[in-house]
């Protein structure tokens, strides 16, 4: 039976060599000629020369670079923070579920260029029957059989070849889709740890306001008790105290709710970073040199303008595959097998059966409908198009705001800087003088209020610059770097 076997191969080749020569031949010139439909040319983008806010921001710029861009974090300088983005990128189901959409798409792009090649299955069988005494001879028949198949449609007009251009175009933009997952990401979960930052310092801040009005309320209740003031004084203290502890609740909800956005980021249960984030470490402070690229750089960083770009280029190629079905399409088939009445005689000179066909399909009529095919996906590259060119624009954009938003924060915390600074010698002030009774317990209420809010509005300040750093970063393109190119590149 092995002897049969490596026979039959040996047939198969010849036979196929000598039949198909011609015809593989003729179906090899005309595969050569290009395919249908048209041909995509990727076109940079148009980007301004500089950007408009970077003079308006007021902080030392430097050229930004793609392995800089990757981990912009770690210039923010702060352990903890570090310690959390590398952790996300480890564990965020969000990002494996990107992954895993990754190799769907390798796969699918190894798929539509199988069908290249031609197709060969194998088959054997016996077949015993026992004819009928009253109509035959009642003896017992055997017949065995083995043999191959091969069938080949060759790519003509460019079917599987558009069909294989838009699956890798398919495959880059999900490794795209994938880095901006990775982007969104790092920058969700520094946003939300300065959140975390700024609500434990406001905490902190109210309940150093409760200390300083409770001891403000003890000095009220002095004075009443010597007859110097009357019990208006305390009251209003009382009431001043009060308020002040109310926000404290507020405060430690809005804490308690960006810790677990953290949990939800690192796909960890709730409450698994309470222990680990309950020392405030303060809100990380901006460097003074700010990593900013150029427009154009910003956009060959931006994977999600890759994707963009990358599915204009899946949708154009398909466009050839519609058009191609407008065509004929070739069909080789080929066979051969062994049969005979018994095992051994598989083996015969005799058992070989061969069998070769050839066949053209082409469309006459079908009412338009690829003809409708094709305007439909003409349509669908067109929405392709636009959805890039917006892509682009949106990117451009969320740079200039970011700039803007850093500067005005700076600006903003500046001043909030020089009031506080006043506010405090002006709370020191009429604490004294009201001791001294020259001045009413309103006066030095109102005081309090205004280093209490101030010193809350300059926490919050603080942390919408390093927001507007890290949204900078984000729509830089920050965050990711190709340590392993997708395959196919």
């Amino acid at each position: 039976m092995k002897t049969s076997g490596c026979r039959l191969a040996t047939d198969i080749a010849a036979f196929w060599h000598r039949k198909t020569a011609l015809l593989a031949a003729f179906a090899l010139l005309l595969g050569g000629c290009a395919a249908v439909g048209p041909n995509y040319v990727a076109s940079p983008p148009t980007a301004p020369p500089s950007w408009q806010g970077a003079a308006a921001a007021r902080v030392a710029v430097v050229r930004a670079t793609p392995a800089e861009l990757a981990h912009w974090w770690r210039r923010l300088d702060d352990p903890p923070l570090s310690r959390l983005v590398e952790q996300a990128l480890q564990s965020s189901l969000e990002l494996r579920s990107a992954q895993a959409k990754l190799r769907e798409a390798r796969a699918r792009r190894a798929l539509a260029g199988a069908s290249r090649f031609p197709t060969v299955t194998s088959s054997g069988g016996v077949n015993i029957t026992k004819g009928s005494s009253e109509t035959g001879t009642g003896k017992t028949r055997e017949l065995y059989s083995a043999g191959l198949d091969a069938s080949w449609e060759p790519d003509i007009f460019g079917s599987v070849r558009r069909s294989e251009e838009a699956a890798q175009a398919d495959l880059e933009a999900t490794a795209a889709n994938l880095y901006a997952t990775q982007v969104s990401l790092v920058a969700e979960v520094a946003l939300n740890y300065v959140d975390l930052r700024a609500y434990q310092q406001r905490l902190a801040i109210a309940q150093a306001n409760v200390a300083s009005q409770a001891e403000t309320l003890q000095l009220a209740q002095w004075r009443a008790q010597a007859g110097l003031v009357s019990t208006l004084d305390v009251e209003q203290a009382r009431a001043n105290l009060a308020q002040t502890r109310a926000q404290l609740p507020n405060l430690e909800t809005d804490r308690t709710e960006a810790e677990r956005r953290l949990d939800i980021l690192l796909s960890q249960p709730p409450g698994a970073l309470t222990g680990r984030l309950a020392d405030s470490t303060g809100i990380p402070r901006v460097p003074t040199q700010v990593m900013v690229s150029i427009p154009a750089d910003t956009l060959r960083q931006r994977p999600d303008v890759q994707a963009a770009e990358r599915k204009l280029a899946a949708e154009t190629a398909r466009i050839g595959v519609a058009e191609a079905a407008r065509y004929p399409s070739f069909k080789l088939s080929g066979s051969l097998s062994l049969e005979a009445l018994s095992l051994g005689g598989l083996a015969g000179a005799d058992a070989l059966a061969r069998g070769i066909s050839t066949s053209i399909a082409a469309p006459i009529f079908d009412t338009g409908r690829i003809r409708q095919q094709i305007d439909i996906q003409t349509a669908v590259q067109e929405q392709a198009l636009l959805a890039y060119q917006s892509t682009v624009l949106k990117a451009l954009t969320e740079v200039e705001n970011a700039l803007t938003a850093l500067a005005h924060t700076r600006e903003r915390q500046r001043n909030l800087n020089e009031a506080l600074h006043a506010a405090r010698s002006a709370t020191t002030l009429a604490q004294q003088r009201y001791s001294s009774g020259l001045i009413d317990f309103q006066t030095v209420l109102d005081t309090e209020r205004s280093v209490l809010n101030l010193e809350d509005n300059l926490t919050l300040s603080q942390a919408e610059q390093v927001s507007a750093l890290i949204q900078l970063y984000k729509a830089l393109g920050g965050g990711w770097a190709v340590a392993t190119p997708p395959e196919g590149h």
